[in-house]
């Protein structure tokens, strides 16, 4: 379990996210882009584009198993996102991923769709 990124290796764009599973997650993302399904268009199209060949998968930082079997890894690995979405700033020319929306941001789209 960590934190990973996928790269671009034509343009250096990357996607930056975390998993329980990190092989299983690259598994997952090659399929979804091999079968032209992935959910993020932008990085679909740029490997589509620029191929296989021309896309790393890559652990940033690796997350090491507690002694204690019941413990919820998912806060940890949230935090540690967010380090590594801070550092790297993978948005909009740089990267795949979306900006995360602050609270004020959340509250008023629970406000908008309760106006529905």
């Amino acid at each position: 379990m960590g934190v990973f990124q996928v790269r671009n290796l034509t343009n250096e764009k990357v996607f930056v996210g975390s998993t329980l599973n990190l092989v299983a997650i690259f598994n997952r993302f090659e399929a979804q882009l091999k079968m032209n399904g992935h959910p993020i268009k932008t990085l679909q199209a740029d490997w589509n584009e620029s191929g296989a060949e021309n896309f790393a998968f890559e652990i940033l930082e690796e997350l090491p198993p507690r002694e204690n079997p019941g413990y919820d890894y998912k806060p940890d690995l949230e935090v540690l996102e967010d380090l590594w979405l801070e550092k790297l700033e993978p948005y909009d020319d740089k990267g795949y991923n979306e900006r995360k929306k602050t609270f004020e941001q959340r509250l008023q789209m629970i406000r908008d769709n309760r106006k529905l």
